[in-house]
């Protein structure tokens, strides 16, 4: 049977990545995300509804907040009874949303990421999210390397330190190829 090292079935759909969005922001760089969430949420909020009204799927990639036992679902609500509701409702996800639970900073490490994408026919993946410098980062490093084409609207992601978003996203667009652009550029269709 085929799988996601199958060099023979071509890859091009599309899929929007959605990284640790549903969050508690009880961590320690909180005070310092919280602002630079606020301003992506209203544009990640539009992108998904653009990948939803396009029929890309939306995958959720989120950490577990160290619960093990955990399910999307106990994510959510655990997300929405913080002090930062108002950050996750606009992006929570619908009955159709896929999502992967992870770890470490990757959506890729130790996760089914990438036997999902191959079962999907996705070739080409647009990461939002939180945070830039980090899991963005990471995420898209993965990506690059299983020969995934990679988007990234800069708009659309959060960061805890400004300067080293600015180097992440330079970082990604120069070594992995990525496509830096506006949430409005990306086009769901283009082959």
């Amino acid at each position: 049977m085929p799988g996601p090292g199958d060099r023979g079935r071509r890859q091009g759909g599309y899929a929007l990545i959605v990284i640790d969005m549903i969050n508690t922001y009880d961590h320690e760089d909180a005070e310092l995300l919280v602002p630079s969430a606020r301003r992506v949420v209203p544009v990640v909020a539009h992108l998904i509804g653009r990948a939803r009204a396009a029929d890309v799927p939306v995958i959720y990639a989120n950490d577990n907040f160290g619960l093990w036992r955990s399910h999307h679902g106990e994510l959510v609500e655990t997300a929405l009874a913080r002090s930062h509701a108002e950050l996750v409702e606009p992006i929570r996800p619908d009955d159709d949303s896929l999502f992967v639970v992870k770890a470490r900073h990757s959506v890729f490490h130790e996760t089914p990421m990438s036997y999902l994408l191959w079962q999907l026919e996705v070739g080409n993946v647009v990461l939002c999210g939180q945070v830039t410098e980090q899991c963005v980062l990471y995420s898209a490093l993965d990506a690059h390397i299983r020969h995934l084409s990679v988007t990234v609207p800069r708009d659309a992601v959060a960061s805890i330190h400004p300067h080293l978003e600015a180097a992440a996203l330079e970082m990604m667009e120069r070594n992995m190829g990525a496509r830096i652009v506006t949430a409005g550029e990306v086009d769901f269709t283009a082959p």
